[in-house]
């Protein structure tokens, strides 16, 4: 038992399912906070009357919120004990959810998204304590399985029904859904209690300077990431120093950390090369990951299909995190940690070059398929990969703090520079694509001449003036021709996808060969030693006869 966490004693089988229950309500409710924003960004652009740079700021300070507290969480268990955490973080929660409801105005809104993703934090880890009270001891790592996998449901089930939710009050109709959510996780967790755990005086004061330093560095580059793409890398000053502050801020909360005889974060564990190779992988992964709504959602959203159109896909993509879900618990082994990472890349590589066949034509039921797959391998790695680094917390419990900053900034951090990179990729190649097709469009190629005539059959009977019906033809043409780019950037996308999840592929297996070589060439000199000492042994026994 780790400081900070719960006891586990017997339950009886009725007890267990309900943690079970509660648990899954628990981790829902905190990550649907943000999915039911990032599902209805277009709609709630609309509400508030905003631009789509401004409209972007809702996701990004939900995830600063939510990467920066995790520094003090931790401890905050540890020293105040679980039942003030999970009961002050709920009705925070549930007050923060009825405050959304008097929101009027973007700024507002910032300000409550902010708050939102701080109290997002601590519902995921609590959901992760109801689900492991859930299970036996000897069946316990599903319950970690189960509890980091149901937060990857969120996305999908948004995109489900929040049409629905939308056509009741608006976007009211949204956060009164979430705040009836909170209530009820609220009124389950008072009714059915997590069991007590240790406390221990943990705070320093040097701990709120680290966090003072790190906290507004981290949000800036959460900033940058999110925005980067839409108000573009190279033509916005403040990005520049808002990464250049960043840095510095950082950079200074590392060394203060590293000079600590009792750090907040212990730097030179996480410098090591096993932290270090599984930091880049589980980004990596978020990375790969982020196609599915960068690239699959993107482009039927790019084409002009809404969250009611995209049910189906939603449904496909629930199903995938769900079998994920249920696969993980039932497979994990911790001797065999790192196959299922293997195996989500091998699913990410062969689901990417499935979509990377779209064309115009492409519509949602076309990517059920590889979109399960996605789906599937998004809630299947994630718990083996914090298994990875929970060996180096067992050993030495002060570096709990460290891992789950760790574990954190992957997954957010991760998620952004996916959304950022597929998206700037993207961006870039539409523009390259509609110059090839641009310069192909000349009224010397039959082929354009005779669909320009098609469109202006078409417009005939609408537009009597030959001068309107002209350019309107040439429009529709300029429309089609940048649809295609569009498909084609996408397709690009997902190869760009397929080809970073080879390279990972590759460089993962040869980590692991390598591994298994060290090992056999270390057993193999061991059983060496082990029969030369025997050879002595029988030497000297031989001699003293």
């Amino acid at each position: 038992m780790l400081p900070g966490s719960p006891s586990t004693p017997l339950h009886p089988g009725h007890k267990r399912i309900a943690f079970g229950i509660v648990g899954l309500l628990i981790s829902i409710t905190g990550a649907l906070s943000n999915a039911l924003v990032t599902a209805n960004l277009t709609n709630l652009q609309g509400v508030f009357g905003a631009y789509s740079n401004e409209i972007a700021w809702l996701p990004a300070v939900y995830v600063m919120g939510n990467i920066s507290i995790n520094l003090l969480l931790v401890k905050f268990r540890q020293q105040f004990g679980l039942r003030v955490f999970t009961e002050a973080f709920l009705v925070l929660y549930v007050l923060v959810a009825f405050f959304h409801l008097l929101v009027n105005d973007l700024s507002s809104a910032i300000i409550v998204r902010a708050a939102h993703g701080m109290v997002g934090a601590a519902l995921s880890s609590l959901g992760i304590y109801y689900q492991i009270q859930a299970w036996p001891a000897k069946h316990r790592l599903k319950a970690l399985a189960i509890g980091l996998g149901a937060s990857q449901l969120a996305i999908p089930l948004a995109r489900l029904f929040s049409t629905e939710l939308l056509q009741l009050e608006e976007w009211r109709g949204l956060y009164l859904f979430e705040l009836g959510l909170a209530l009820m996780a609220l009124g389950a967790v008072l009714i059915l209690k997590l069991p007590p755990g240790e406390r221990t005086r943990v705070f320093e004061k040097k701990d709120f300077l680290t966090f003072f330093l790190m906290a507004p560095g981290m949000a800036l580059f959460c900033g940058v990431l999110s925005l980067g793409r839409i108000e573009w890398w190279t033509s916005t000053p403040w990005l520049g120093i808002c990464t250049a502050l960043g840095l510095v801020l950082v950079t200074a909360a590392v060394l203060v950390e590293h000079n600590r005889s009792n750090p907040l974060i212990n730097t030179r564990w996480l410098g090591s090369g096993a932290i270090i190779r599984l930091g880049i992988v589980m980004i990596l992964l978020r990375i790969m990951l982020a196609e599915q709504n960068t690239g699959a959602v993107g482009y039927l959203q790019t084409i002009g299909m809404l969250n009611d159109q995209m049910q189906g896909l939603a449904l496909a993509i629930l199903a995938g995190v769900a079998a994920g879900i249920i696969f993980s618990a039932l497979t994990i082994n911790p001797k065999h940690l790192s196959w299922p990472i293997v195996v989500s890349l091998i699913i990410v590589m062969v689901a990417s070059l499935m979509d990377a066949q779209s064309n115009p034509l492409t519509r949602a039921h076309n990517m059920y398929f590889s979109q399960f797959l996605l789906g599937f391998s998004t809630s299947f790695f994630i718990a083996p990969a914090m298994l990875l680094g929970v060996g180096g917390v067992v050993t030495q419990p002060k570096n709990l703090v460290s891992f789950v900053v760790l574990f954190g900034m992957s997954q957010n951090i991760g998620g952004l520079m996916g959304s950022a990179l597929l998206g700037t990729f993207q961006t870039w190649r539409e523009k390259y694509h509609s110059s090839l097709l641009g310069d192909q469009l000349s009224l010397l190629d039959p082929n354009v001449t005779d669909r320009l005539a098609q469109y202006s059959s078409l417009f005939s009977s609408q537009l009597t003036d030959s001068v309107l019906t002209s350019a309107q033809s040439t429009t529709q043409l300029q429309t089609v021709a940048t649809l295609q780019a569009n498909v084609l950037a996408y397709n690009d996308v997902y190869l760009l996808t397929a080809g970073i999840a080879a390279v990972t592929l590759l460089w993962v297996l040869w980590r692991l060969s390598r591994l298994r070589y060290l090992n056999w060439q270390q057993a193999k000199r061991e059983a060496e030693a082990e029969q030369r000492a025997m050879q002595q042994t029988a030497t000297t026994i031989a001699t003293g006869k």
